[in-house]
């Protein structure tokens, strides 16, 4: 599916069964929300916190997926195409960082990361 394409099948679906779409105030609220939630089940299964017993179950690919539809509809709102956005975000990406990354010595492995 291209973006453009959940795009259009976000605003469906709100028309059909949401009524409408909340606020944009409201959605990065939820967005941040969801940021959360993603956050934990990350911390918990990648990073060194443990998982509580209400934190089980988490599901990421469900997680990383609420968000997308919380930005996805936060672009309808607002007009942005995220498709053509992300095109010239990789763009700009290209021509700013073409050897930035490889030049650095914290990521190419020639100086170790000392806090």
């Amino acid at each position: 599916m291209r973006i453009k394409e959940a795009q259009e099948l976000v605003d469906s679906w709100i028309h059909t069964y949401g009524v409408r779409y909340f606020s944009e105030l409201t959605n990065m609220a939820i967005l941040t929300e969801e940021v959360g939630e993603l956050a934990r089940i990350m911390a918990r299964t990648y990073g060194d916190q443990s998982f509580k017993e209400s934190d089980r179950g988490g599901d990421l690919a469900d997680e990383m997926a609420d968000l997308l539809w919380v930005l996805l509809c936060l672009a309808n709102q607002t007009g942005v195409d995220l498709e053509e956005a992300l095109k010239k975000n990789l763009e700009k990406k290209n021509n700013r960082d073409a050897s930035r990354h490889k030049e650095n010595p914290k990521l190419n492995g020639t100086v170790e990361n000392n806090p």
